[in-house]
């Protein structure tokens, strides 16, 4: 795969690059805000579903047993974790579960906490279904984000919590959560009866010197309390084909889990994103491999070249993901000036902070999934920008 290829997304309907003017956002900005890349999938996943294509049928379509093995071998070749047929459960993406779990296992003015800064369609999940929203904080030390374990048992013991929503690796900070921060987690979960509702959408996407841990992988015991979605969608690049993989070891869990999919009628997922999903696992091995060096290394020009440039801007040193958390708040702007100026003057559209809870108030969320020249270019727009403001 040549990551360094560009290409023109422009008029296709895509949400990154074709949504300025209803998003409200000037016409001539640079996208580098959601979580989507400007690369092709793995050759393997275009050659199946072009000849998908060519067979020419598209009817009702259900998960094959080589679809589950593809999911089963990836989830143990790269994660160690053995996972069962049985557990798995296909959905057409995360965010609907997030919000199916809400309603069907907890109850209205229920606490459903979260960790912020963190996935903002977490906090608009629980708002509106009605439930509490309770914020255990994430701590920012020496460039690091770290759990505050006092307070997240006080929050849960203290408002009702009834579900947890970990999100692992974490976005947007890029924090791989150490086997002791996930069990403490875990423990203090199940101590109090909270189910956990673990966003593992990420969990390919680790820079080589991290491991991710699969909350369910840790033991039994942490398995039967928690509902785990994953997805190829982020990893390659799949988001537009609606196939995520729900994985629930409790049989109580499970059965409640798909009863609920058969009340809304929500039983079968895009039957292209069924092969997609399966010829990623079984042949992007190699391709991941490529793009997560890639990554690293946008990582590390991004950051040298801020810290050369600019000694007042701080990028936090991601372990996963490829959005990076930019700490802007020493150049003293407001939220809403410093979205204007990432707009009107770099000409850059990153996601803004505050989004993400008032814990990112000053911060910038970029997504740096794209060829190097597209960096170049949105650094060197940055720095014409920083050096008129300064």
């Amino acid at each position: 795969m040549n990551f360094d290829a560009v290409l023109d997304r422009k008029n296709t309907g895509s949400m990154k690059w074709d949504m300025m003017e209803k998003l409200n956002k000037p016409k001539d900005v640079l996208p580098l805000w959601v979580a989507d890349m400007d690369f092709k999938a793995p050759d393997g996943v275009i050659q199946v579903l072009e000849e998908r294509i060519k067979h020419g049928v598209f009817g009702y379509t259900k998960p094959t047993s080589a679809y589950y093995n593809a999911i089963i071998n990836w989830m143990e070749k790269r994660h160690d974790w053995k996972v069962k047929k049985e557990s798995i459960v296909a959905t057409p993406g995360i965010v609907p579960v997030l919000n199916f779990i809400i309603q069907e296992f907890t109850q209205k003015g229920d606490g459903v906490l979260i960790q912020r800064p963190v996935y903002h369609p977490f906090s608009k999940a629980i708002i509106q279904n009605d439930r509490t929203l309770i914020n255990s904080p994430l701590v920012l030390n020496e460039n690091r984000y770290e759990i505050d374990f006092l307070d997240f048992e006080n929050k849960i013991r203290d408002n009702q919590v009834k579900l947890f929503i970990l999100c692992s690796p974490h976005n947007p900070v890029g924090r791989v959560w150490t086997n002791e921060e996930l069990k403490t987690m875990g423990d203090i979960c199940i101590k109090h009866n909270v189910l956990i509702l673990v966003d593992e959408i990420h969990h390919d996407l680790v820079f080589k010197s991290y491991k991710h841990i699969p909350f369910a992988s840790l033991g039994q015991k942490y398995a039967n309390y928690c509902i785990t979605c994953t997805a190829p969608s982020k990893t390659f690049n799949l988001a537009g084909l609606k196939v995520a993989n729900i994985i629930i070891d409790n049989q109580e869990i499970l059965d409640k889990f798909k009863a609920y999919l058969q009340r809304i009628s929500l039983m079968s997922i895009n039957m292209l994103g069924i092969s997609a999903c399966e010829a990623a696992y079984q042949t992007g091995g190699a391709w991941l491999d490529g793009l997560m060096d890639y990554i690293d290394e946008n990582k590390k020009y991004v950051k040298e070249f801020i810290e050369e440039k600019f000694s007042m801007i701080n990028v936090i040193d991601s372990e996963a993901t490829y959005l990076l958390w930019i700490d802007f708040r020493n150049l003293g702007l407001t939220n809403k000036k410093l979205e204007a100026f990432m707009l009107n003057e770099a000409k850059l559209w990153l996601n803004d902070g505050y989004i993400f809870g008032e814990e990112g108030s000053g911060f910038q969320r970029m997504n740096i999934a794209c060829p190097r020249s597209t960096l170049v270019q949105a650094l060197k727009q940055l720095e014409q920008a920083l050096q008129k403001l300064i």
